[in-house]
């Protein structure tokens, strides 16, 4: 006879194999995820059966076939004739490009247009910010001068001295009568408790968390994160890129250091397709009907001659838009290719895009943080650089504080700046906004930026690379075995 306690735990295990068996014929048949994420949930699954299931119901639930972005027939109707016509223009050569190099990429500016519905732009004026300071200083006094809207959308917004300075001078807008939006991550934004936004709802502003925790302290969805981050002003000045709200990024946190990053402050047409993204997002998470029209903010006042398309994905689609942008850019590159990124887990046909551009002769230059936020991820990222470092690409530890910035540069040409990272999650898992921009003398910019970066770093030679220690080897093919997870 078998002990009560034995049976038990044996009926147990046997219920959690059954549990994992269905889990797995989702995953296999229904979900038809990558086959390398399949493998690496089955693997996860059936190691650690307990373990692998709750790690499923929080990080694997499918919302591809959902719809939460709806346009209003009136909406999709304008926004499709407007694409049809501009590229037909560009087809028959009745469009006149404002810069040689929107003309040169114009294939590229097609794909965006087809494949992510991204209309192209070429009044805009841009100002690169690097500097977290910076950033908020030109935010903030923008802020402060606002008449009529402020629609913000940030991943990260913490309960800190900086967090809570921005709350302040949103709740003073509000009661001065412009009307403010914040919509914050439900995740990112998980310190922002009633007490913090008392004031800024009894001012009037309009608050929402996206994909908020259904329970207090459990969010059932850790994956599908909205990572975009995007200000409004008054529809006529922009902000997009990689800074989000908190000390951290204005350098007050001693375990990161000097916070390195890059912003985009925007003023010109392209305001209309990121107040467009505000508002999809917003309808979303809020229930507000706001409407997408041209008429329902006051006329742009372009003052630029920069080319730019914005371009966003995100889980709720099978496509990977901002991947197939890096990928169609760094397919076309003749010179150089400069990638900065705080993660770089790249899928087989960036990685594979890379090498062959590196074993063609270009200048591939990759650069990375010399400190983890997130250990597993900074892992997975050594090793993918060790690939491509094999294959004769230069690869940059950032020694200055924290690398956070995600930008790529090619030919000094076409750039592309915004939130997403060189990583399967950004391509495939959160909501991602990045800017597409045609404008050599931007590109020389951030070239410039790059090789000064490139003074406070490193260089991992392939002499450092093969002496690692057997303990980093050791945590790069565990990163490695999870790196369509992470």
């Amino acid at each position: 006879m078998f002990p009560i306690g034995f049976l038990n735990m044996s009926a147990i295990i046997t219920g959690l194999y059954v549990i994992n068996f269905f889990i797995a014929f989702t995953i296999i048949f229904l979900e038809r995820k990558d086959p390398s994420a399949t493998l690496a949930w089955l693997m996860i699954l059936f190691l650690l059966p307990g373990v692998g299931i709750v790690f499923y119901f929080l990080f694997s639930q499918n919302i591809s076939r959902q719809k939460i972005f709806r346009l209003s027939k009136f909406e999709e109707a304008s926004i499709s004739n407007a694409l049809y016509e501009q590229m037909n223009d560009i087809r028959n050569g009745h469009f006149e490009f404002a810069k040689l190099e929107a003309k040169k990429w114009q294939d590229m500016i097609r794909l965006n247009q087809t494949y992510s519905e991204a209309y192209f732009t070429q009044d805009n004026h841009i100002t690169i910010l690097t500097d977290g300071n910076h950033k908020f200083n030109s935010l903030l006094q923008d802020i402060k001068k606002a008449t009529i809207s402020i629609n913000i959308m940030y991943y990260i917004v913490k309960n800190d001295t900086l967090g809570r300075a921005f709350i302040d001078l949103l709740t003073k807008k509000a009661q001065e009568g412009v009307e403010v939006r914040f919509l914050v991550d439900g995740l990112g934004g998980r310190q922002l408790n009633r007490k913090a936004l008392e004031h800024f709802k009894a001012a009037g502003g309009q608050f929402a968390f996206f994909f908020p925790p259904k329970l207090k302290y459990v969010n059932m969805k850790l994956n599908y994160r909205n990572h975009r981050k995007l200000v409004i002003i008054d529809n006529e000045i922009g902000y997009l890129g990689g800074f989000n709200v908190a000390n951290e990024y204005i350098g007050k946190n001693k375990k990161f250091g000097y916070w390195r990053d890059t912003h985009l402050r925007v003023t010109g047409g392209s305001i209309e397709d990121m107040n467009a993204r505000f508002i999809l997002d917003w309808r979303f998470a809020s229930k507000e009907q706001l409407i997408i029209s041209h008429s329902y903010y006051p006329k742009v006042t372009h003052s630029g001659t920069t080319g730019m398309q914005i371009v966003s994905c995100g889980p709720d689609s099978p496509k990977s838009e901002v991947e197939l942008g890096y990928l169609k850019m760094i397919c076309n590159a003749k010179k150089n290719i400069y990638i900065q990124t705080p993660y770089f887990i790249p899928d087989s046909s960036i990685l594979e895009a890379l090498k062959m551009a590196t074993l063609s002769g270009v200048d591939v230059r990759i650069m990375i943080p010399c400190k983890p936020d997130h250990m597993f991820v900074y892992w997975a990222t050594y090793s993918y650089v060790g690939i491509l470092l094999s294959a004769g690409a230069r690869i940059f530890i950032y020694d200055n504080g924290f690398l956070h910035a995600k930008t790529i540069c090619v030919d000094g040409e076409v750039a592309s700046i915004g939130s997403a990272n060189f990583d399967i999650r950004s391509f495939r898992l959160n909501f991602e906004a990045n800017a597409f921009i045609y404008d050599s003398e931007l590109a020389y910019k951030l070239e410039s930026i790059f090789e000064a970066d490139m003074e406070k770093s490193h260089e991992l030679t392939k002499q450092l690379y093969r002496n690692r220690s057997h303990l980093i080897q050791f945590k790069e093919s565990i990163a490695r075995l999870l790196s369509d997870l992470l």
